[in-house]
């Protein structure tokens, strides 16, 4: 008699380190956020995006427990932000739009008073200001006026003083606010170094392209309510929006355009002098399996590189520009 085979439980999914339930936020007759929902994953990277009026940053306060839910909840490591707001803090770092700082303070001095208020012991105060201004890059500011800093200095004093406490979730509300293009690109490789050592961020932007480049998720709102909510390859096969693949061949004749060209959902192959610029409806054919049926048609592939998809595209077709 054979014995049964003994089954393995599936392991359940992991609670995910935000959620937020049917949040529904009201300012007077203003129906500022309707009915919003999602949840965050741990080491997840979520870009919110919306129109100025959306609900984004009534939703990040939420979670950072200065505003309190009309109705609904949101919770942070499984804790309630409106009932549990002091341990919410603990496990939270925030950084609004804009914030003051106190201009008759050094760096390090404005960061030591962050850190007193973080109950952080004072033995270890110094050698922690070292190490979150190393990682924002503002070593050399140590003691530098706050208010010599930069504007994109200031910002990153601002990340630096959210980083603390080592907090699991850091709430970015518009981090790139009125940065140049340096700053702005100074500040994009500090949040990915972020998301490399493991944290959770919500970052809300109108720099639409710059986000594409390091979220993990997008969700977009408008008029306080989720039009889109996943991955951006979900978001864009969703959208059906066209990609274009540079494709490069070591045989390039007409002949073999043509056939590529009369691929399956393929809508359409530029032929230009050292490649063929393939448009590919990515929500009908992914760009692996184009891949693969190229190569089946005999060719002999030397470059095949898709386009980064276009986010302001997605953002215009999901959104009419309403506010609440």
């Amino acid at each position: 008699m054979n014995e049964p085979t003994p089954t393995t439980p599936e392991t359940p999914p992991a609670a995910p380190l935000v959620s937020v339930e049917n949040l529904n936020i009201r300012y007077g007759k203003t129906h500022a956020v309707r009915g919003l929902s999602f949840g965050i994953q741990r080491g997840e990277v979520f870009g919110f995006i919306g129109p100025n009026g959306a609900g984004k940053t009534s939703t990040i306060k939420v979670l950072a427990t200065l505003l309190k839910p009309t109705t609904g909840r949101a919770l942070v490591a499984g804790l309630d932000v409106a009932i549990e707001a002091h341990a919410v803090r603990r496990k939270i770092g925030y950084m609004p739009d804009f914030f003051g700082v106190y201009d008759d303070l050094t760096a390090s001095e404005y960061l030591h008073f962050f850190a007193a208020a973080y109950k952080i012991p004072s033995a270890k105060r110094r050698a922690l200001i070292g190490d979150v201004l190393a990682l924002t890059d503002l070593t050399e500011k140590y003691d530098a006026p706050v208010d010599g800093l930069s504007r994109g200095m200031k910002q990153r004093l601002g990340l630096a003083r959210v980083l603390l406490h080592d907090p699991e979730l850091l709430l970015l509300d518009e981090p790139a606010s009125g940065l140049d293009p340096r700053a702005r690109i100074e500040m994009r490789e500090l949040l990915k170094e972020l998301q490399r050592l493991g944290k959770t961020i919500i970052v809300s932007s109108h720099i639409l392209h710059e986000l594409a480049q390091f979220c993990s998720h997008i969700g977009i709102v408008e008029r306080g309510e989720m039009v889109a909510n996943g991955s951006l390859a979900d978001i864009y096969r969703a959208l059906s929006l066209r990609r274009t693949i540079h494709v490069q061949l070591a045989n390039q004749t007409p002949e073999l355009a043509a056939k590529i060209r009369a691929l399956p959902h393929v809508t359409g192959v530029d032929e230009q002098p050292d490649r063929l610029a393939v448009q590919l409806r990515e929500d009908e054919m992914s760009a692996e399996d184009l891949l693969d049926a190229i190569h089946a048609l005999g060719a002999r592939i030397r470059m095949f590189q898709p386009d980064a998809m276009d986010m302001e595209t997605a953002f215009m077709k999901l959104t009419e520009g309403r506010t609440a």
